[in-house]
Formats: C-alpha cells, structure tokens, sequence
C-alpha cells in the first residue's frame, strides 16, 4: 500500500505563465531569476552578443546602486516600480543570550515599491 502525502491547502503548482523562461532544475526549486538568466533571455529575444548584454545590465544596476548609495537619489522606473533610499533612526536594542543593551546607529536602506500596473499582472 502506497501512502501520498497531502499538499496544504494554499499549496498550488506554479503554471507555465508565472515562469518567465523556461526554468531550469534550480528554478524548480525555488523559483527564483538570476542576472545570468535574465541576461541569457535578453541575449535568446534579441540576438545580441552576451558580452554585451551582460555589459549593459551591470551598467544599468551599477547605475542605480550608485545613485541610491551615493548620492541618496530614488530611482524611479515607469511602469515598473520605484527603488527608494529609506532612513532608520538611532535606536537601542538588546542582546537577550548576554543581557547587555546595544546602540544600532541610524542608517539608510534600501526599498522598492512596484507601479500600480506591474503589481496589477501580478495578481
């Protein structure tokens, strides 16, 4: 006697339209883009040399790391979505396992908040 384990119930298969290439044996598993992969699709759609696409899309997030990071400019992307430089205040914590208190400094990071037309796809 065979004994099949049961799925939750929120549990459903990702379709053929959730992907965005073909996946390979890891985006099976978690489903999940790397730059190669994105790279690799733009070099299939258009036919350029793969030097020169992987060349542009690290100029594209070197561009928009350096404009969050240094200069502290959001980037904003129509139709796409907006990364944003967001600032932390100075605040106090505690170190449960030593019982000391600790000062975490005030620091910005990183967000991003999709258009209201990528998120709508999404749904």
């Amino acid at each position: 006697m065979v004994f099949i384990k049961k799925m939750p119930r929120k549990f459903s298969y990702p379709t053929e339209k959730q992907y965005l290439c073909t996946p390979n044996s890891k985006q099976q598993k978690n489903i999940a883009m790397t730059k190669a992969d994105i790279i690799n699709k733009i070099v299939e759609d258009t036919g350029l040399p793969k030097k020169d696409v992987a060349a542009t899309v690290e100029a594209f997030m070197e561009e928009i790391r350096n404009c969050m990071s240094v200069s502290k400019e959001n980037v904003y992307l129509r139709g796409f979505g907006t990364f944003t430089v967001k600032h932390r205040a100075k605040k106090t914590a505690r170190n449960i396992s030593k019982n000391t208190t600790m000062v975490i400094e005030a620091h910005d990071f990183p967000a991003f908040k999709p258009a209201k037309s990528f998120a709508a796809k999404m749904k």
